[in-house]
């Protein structure tokens, strides 16, 4: 079975690499030789090896290492260019940081060899079936944290039947955000004994400050006008973003910072706003000192999206317009930003229905209700306010997946002394 499950990855991985490559070659091309097994970084024995597959796992992974005890060796690896990007920034003076090889035998085995972990860490999933059972032939532990099941995810393990057994079977612990998660988990055959509700660790988040340089920059652009910032969109997105601030600048004067969930799609966004004739300039190329007068702002970087809320008077939240899911909104919730979202909050399901109950964003479903929005915010700074604050308060209440996550790891992963923050009980499944 394991044979042919080699055989059928690698041809996958030889048919489709043409076409990812003449797609997103610029992508994928930095990250073959991490997961190819090449090249890979001087590392410290015993590590505890910390999985996540991008930038939203890796803000997992990082509040983890801050909380782990600074004599513990780590290792992280991911899967996205971006995503190691920002382990590296976040982690890289903490933790060693590589590539997610292939799951492949010969290239996980190399990979164990070399790195030599004492256990993994799964950071909201992201399960290879070969991988976890090379890590059980070692007879070291794996404990899924801040675990969710989403919509998709769920229907796929459905329909894989006893063939899911190879990705559930090997994790000794999952701790999940919501009883939603652990009951699907349940439903796909785990058992209960496994499953911990640690609850949502992105609750824990700190908040991040923006550089001073840029701080000043984007304010002497908007001359005291307000900042609303678009974060994490999503392609198809941006045109309906733009069309909700035109509506808007038509009564209100702002600032628009627009940022693109993927590096690769900047050029294409660019290519939209230089089409719609609006009045911007690249982060990339924002000037120490300059008298522009523009009225949007390509956001072409990394890592400073998450500081950026800091200047906004409101933000819209991307992937939510478009089906796929939605983004985090604690992020800019950290700063009492006002929050504007659509419908699609899938993956976050259990988050936005706190947001909902709450009343600590707002719901929009269209461009026209998005710049209906933001000029109710500008007009009304005290509505403004109050959403901004409720979102604030919300989070700081669902606070405590941390110390519980920590109890589990300590647990699971046998490790010989406690880690302090770790006393709190665990919440079992209901």
């Amino acid at each position: 079975m394991w044979i042919l499950y080699q055989l059928a990855l690698a041809t996958l991985f030889i048919a489709a690499a043409p076409f990812l490559l003449l797609a997103r070659g610029r992508h994928y091309l930095p990250t073959l030789p991490g997961r190819l097994g090449l090249g890979y970084p001087e590392k410290e024995p015993g590590a505890i090896w910390l999985h996540a597959v991008s930038v939203g796992e890796v803000g997992v992974a990082a509040i983890l290492a801050k909380a782990l005890p600074p004599e513990l060796p780590l290792l992280v690896t991911t899967v996205t260019p971006t995503g190691q990007q920002r382990a590296r920034e976040a982690l890289g003076r903490r933790a060693t940081v590589a590539y997610l090889p292939f799951d492949l035998g010969p290239i996980v085995r190399h990979f164990l060899r070399h790195f030599q972990p004492q256990a993994l860490v799964l950071c909201e999933g992201d399960l290879w079936p070969l991988a976890l059972r090379a890590v059980k032939r070692r007879n070291l532990p794996i404990v899924v944290v801040n675990g969710r099941v989403s919509d998709r995810g769920f229907k796929r393990l459905c329909r894989l039947g006893r063939l899911r057994r190879p990705l559930l079977g090997p994790v000794d612990a999952f701790g999940v955000q919501s009883p939603h998660d652990a009951k699907r988990l349940l439903a796909l055959g785990v058992e209960e004994r496994r499953v911990m509700v640690t609850g949502n660790l992105k609750f824990e988040a700190t908040a991040v400050e923006v550089r001073s340089e840029l701080r000043d920059q984007l304010q002497k652009l908007a001359a005291r006008r307000p900042i609303l910032v678009a974060g994490s969109t999503m392609a198809g997105e941006e045109g309906a973003v733009l069309d909700a601030f035109s509506t808007l600048t038509s009564h209100c004067n702002a600032l628009l910072v627009l940022a693109p969930r993927h590096p690769e799609r900047w050029p294409e966004v660019a290519a939209l706003l230089r089409s719609r004739g609006v009045a911007w300039i690249a982060r990339s190329a924002l000037p120490a000192r300059s008298e522009l007068e523009v009225d949007a702002v390509l956001l072409d970087s990394l890592g400073e999206l998450a500081g950026l809320y800091s200047l906004a008077g409101s933000a819209f939240i991307g992937g939510t317009l478009v089906s796929t899911g939605g983004h985090n909104p604690l992020e800019a919730a950290i700063w009492s930003v006002p929050i504007a979202v659509g419908p699609s909050m899938e993956n976050f399901r259990d988050i936005a229905a706190r947001f909902d109950d709450a009343a600590a964003w707002r719901r929009v479903g269209s461009s026209l209700e998005l710049a209906a929005t933001w000029r109710d915010w500008i007009e009304n700074p005290d509505s403004a306010r109050s959403v901004g604050r409720r979102g604030s308060e919300l989070l700081n209440v669902n606070r405590g997946a941390l110390g519980r996550t920590l109890s589990l790891i300590t647990e699971t992963l046998h490790l010989e002394a406690p880690i302090e923050g770790g006393e709190e009980s665990l919440e079992s499944v209901p």
